[in-house]
């Protein structure tokens, strides 16, 4: 059964599908006022990740929705266990001007994940060209998009929106669904709430759905891998982490690569070190090791982030750009380690 919150609409007025999901993004009411706007309902929390996930330069926004009453507990290592019927939100746009925010956005779809009782679905809405409604599409999607860069650079991309099949391509964990963001260490940052800037896990305890939260100065904080007052090992093992990890972990779904890219991978051959891949293939580029540490053109990492060939690209799914500074980051890396 999906759980939806309806602050002024009816049940019987809302339309589904066949499989009982909602149509309609507006029909949940999680946003007040302009659909577009994006202003969030009492009880729908805004948040932001400390490294979010390249989407071929697609900006977003993340909400929350906890059921009324219900908290999540606190856990330092993995993304929080939240109860049946929370919702996260997640909203891709392009703002047409990357320097000038007045000249507007381009919404083009917008995610809901629920938690089920047994396990999470995801929702791929799809916004219309007026920028009114967003609708349900299971299958998917694409269409093009421009935008100027912050260099004033015209830029355009197919853009894709996943079924929910290939959702799961990135979403598994032992088999089941899960989100891949909302951790102790990406969400230890500030953000700009209505009332002020606020450390995020304290907002959330204050806001009555986090418990058990120690000082946040005690816990670990996920660095924004584009912040280059950061180190650099900071910054790459943050951007593995949130691009990599979530695939390439013990329960994931590139877990028989045995190439585990999580931020706190202890183990320098599992992490890639002169690891020599379990499929050499094609994606391979006739490389002979994951990561040769000083020679990023010798590492087959930094070779399948720097390819849009379907048979060779890393990650598979999400992009169809290449993201010219992450491979930069993981480039100056793997030169900067010690050989």
């Amino acid at each position: 059964m999906i759980l939806v919150w309806m602050s002024f609409i009816q049940a019987s007025s809302i339309q589904k599908n066949t499989a009982g999901y909602v149509m309609k993004l507006s029909d949940y009411g999680f946003f007040k006022g302009d659909l577009k706007d994006q202003l969030p309902q009492d009880g729908v929390i805004p948040y932001q990740l400390n490294s979010p996930l390249f989407s071929d330069y697609a900006s977003k926004l993340r909400f929350i929705k906890l059921p009324a009453g219900s908290k999540v507990a606190y856990n330092a290592d993995s993304v929080f266990q939240f109860p049946v019927g929370t919702a996260l939100i997640k909203t891709f746009y392009y703002p047409k001007e990357e320097t000038n925010p007045s000249a507007g956005r381009r919404i083009m779809e917008t995610r809901v994940l629920i938690r089920q009782e047994k396990s999470w679905v995801a929702l791929p809405y799809i916004w219309d060209e007026a920028q009114t409604e967003a609708t349900l599409e299971v299958a998917g999607g694409s269409s093009l998009v421009r935008w100027k860069d912050k260099q004033g650079i015209l830029k355009q991309v197919n853009y894709q929106v996943p079924n929910m099949n290939q959702c799961k391509g990135c979403h598994e964990r032992s088999g089941q669904m899960s989100p891949i963001g909302p951790s102790a260490r990406q969400l230890n940052g500030d953000f700009h709430y209505t009332s002020g800037k606020q450390n995020q896990l304290d907002y959330w305890t204050k806001a009555g759905i986090l418990s058990d939260l120690p000082h946040h100065k005690e816990i670990q904080a996920l660095v924004n891998y584009m912040d280059e007052s950061k180190s650099l090992d900071e910054r790459a093992k943050a951007y593995l982490d949130i691009n990599c990890a979530h695939c390439h972990n013990p329960t994931g779904p590139a877990r028989s690569s045995g190439l585990y890219l999580a931020w706190d991978t202890k183990d320098k051959t599992a992490y890639g070190f002169m690891k020599t891949p379990v499929a050499a293939g094609r994606g391979s580029g006739n490389l002979k090791y994951d990561i040769v540490p000083g020679k990023a053109k010798e590492s087959i990492l930094a070779y399948r982030m720097d390819s849009v060939d379907p048979g060779v690209m890393m990650p598979e799914l999400g992009r169809k750009m290449k993201h010219q500074e992450g491979i930069k980051l993981i480039q100056d890396w793997i030169n900067s380690l010690a050989h």
